[in-house]
């Protein structure tokens, strides 16, 4: 089973490619490939054919899929991204924490 260090829904930073410094949340995980697609970056443009008749094609622009060890959580209150420890609550629920600060990421 592969592991990945983000979720659905997290707001990461992207630390490396021609996006370098954009922020953004995961739209999809990809465990098996190791793979997130972030929203508002890495853009890949692809031509589609139109299906239905009246229905038009032309180029699309699309957010393409990248490794996830590009990618960092962001952390609001240190403004950067971190790695993230796990702490457990009083009802022994897991809560991910900023390792810099230790706020509790969201």
């Amino acid at each position: 089973m592969n592991s990945i260090h983000v979720k659905t829904g997290d707001s990461v930073v992207i630390l490396s490619g021609k996006d370098k410094g954009k922020r953004g949340k995961i739209l999809a995980v990809s465990p098996k490939e190791g793979k997130v697609i972030v929203e508002g970056a890495n853009f890949a443009t692809k031509s589609v054919k139109p299906r239905r008749q009246g229905e038009e094609g032309g180029i699309v622009k699309a957010e393409a899929a990248m490794y996830s060890s590009k990618v960092a959580l962001w952390c609001s209150k240190c403004s950067k991204g971190v790695r993230y420890g796990i702490k457990t609550d009083d009802e022994g629920n897991k809560i991910r924490v900023c390792k810099r600060c230790g706020a509790e990421l969201k």
